[in-house]
């Protein structure tokens, strides 16, 4: 079977522990994306072949020809049973190399609709592809029902073409990995020093691509107003740059809450940044699901993120987290002082997701059933 994203990057902080027990549970895996910078890392998946063929994130006609003729050789050299791909970029070209191969399951995976934060010819043009995804493909999934009915409403994907796993999520959470358990309270302090974030002071957690469609300019605008009165909560981002993400937080003016806003970069140990957080935020404009949440509520944290499709399902509003409308700085800014004052409603919401992550979302689970599902998938065709 190949497992194809765009980008390295994707499949190392969202699919390996799938990965990985789908090859524990006997699947013959190659991983297939692009050569860059986090190409390196891909020697953590054990045992799990890696092919690089570039795929470019932008629409770029003659890189994506050659992309879409190196994929076909793959499929048709590999003899592969299975093609799955995730990311947009890799899904358009995999669904056209795999069909063309020959492939005889074909599958990809929405995680979230680029076009849904477009307008114009772009976003006819992206609609266009995800249909060609859903005809070309044997059988698609969402990480999220609610994403599913979307798509099924946008006649994307016909409804019966169009599955969501259990509970839903990419590939649920390593309970094994996200235990709060694994760091002794000296580890806590000593991150904590190196970050100059006092014991007692209050930590909101960003975790993902630091870019406007992640909803970083409200996040920086709803920091800045609650931390200007508030000298002991700081935000700590856990991800790359993109666009224009790090324009906006260097426009911080208030030096003071400037110094307590801590950019780490990418991280390949992400929960232990969760292990000294008090919440997460994630103000999306759009989101399949958001894999972060179940791994932060693995860690004991809540979730303060958007009422959007994807987010929705992650969050259960009033029990595991609080949802705002996105593009509201003021009401994200609310929510979060709601709950970094109330320690009573903040370790409730994080007693309840954390009980709601183990229960559904165990990733040996999760991989489990995608197993089960190839094998139905294999068998009618």
């Amino acid at each position: 079977m190949a497992r194809v994203s765009t980008v390295p990057f994707f499949v190392i902080t969202q699919l390996s522990s799938q990965i990985q027990t789908l090859q524990a549970l006997g699947a013959e895996i190659t991983v297939v994306a692009s050569d860059d910078e986090f190409s390196g890392k891909m020697g953590t998946l054990r045992n799990v072949a890696f092919k690089p063929i570039n795929i470019s994130r932008n629409i770029s006609l003659l890189k994506d020809l050659v992309s879409l003729v190196k994929l076909f050789w793959a499929f048709k050299s590999g003899k592969f049973d299975i093609v799955h791909s995730t990311t947009p970029k890799a899904g358009l070209l995999c669904s056209i190399a795999a069909f063309l191969a020959g492939t005889p399951v074909r599958i990809h995976t929405f995680t979230g609709q680029p076009w849904v934060t477009m307008s114009g010819i772009k976003s006819f043009t992206l609609k266009c592809c995800d249909k060609l995804i859903g005809a070309l493909n044997t059988h698609c999934y969402t990480d999220s029902d609610s994403q599913r009915r979307f798509l099924v409403a946008s006649k994307i994907v016909k409804p019966e073409s169009l599955t969501v796993l259990g509970c839903g999520s990419l590939a649920g959470v390593d309970l094994k990995r996200f235990d709060r358990a694994r760091y002794s309270a000296d580890d806590l302090a000593s991150l904590r020093s190196q970050l100059s974030i006092s014991d007692g002071d209050k930590v909101i957690l960003f975790v993902g691509r630091i870019t406007q469609d992640k909803g970083i300019q409200e996040l920086v605008d709803a920091f800045q107003r609650i931390a200007s009165s508030n000298e002991v909560f700081h935000l700590v981002l856990v991800g790359p740059f993109e666009d224009n993400g790090q324009a906006i937080v260097e426009s911080v003016g208030d030096s003071t809450v400037a110094s307590r806003i801590h950019s780490v970069g990418f991280s390949d140990e992400p929960e232990k940044y969760m292990a000294i957080a008090d919440l997460l935020c994630l103000p999306s404009y759009r989101e399949g699901f958001g894999t972060v949440v179940i791994e932060a509520a693995a860690m004991g944290l809540p979730t303060v993120g958007t009422d959007i499709y994807g987010l929705s399902d992650a969050v259960v509003d009033g029990v595991t987290g609080l949802l705002v409308p996105p593009r509201n700085s003021q009401a994200l800014g609310s929510a979060l002082v709601s709950l970094l004052v109330d320690d009573q409603a903040r370790l409730r919401m994080a007693e309840c997701a954390t009980a709601r992550a183990r229960a559904d979302f165990d990733s040996v689970k999760c991989a489990t059933l995608l197993l089960n599902d190839y094998k139905r998938l294999l068998n009618e065709r």
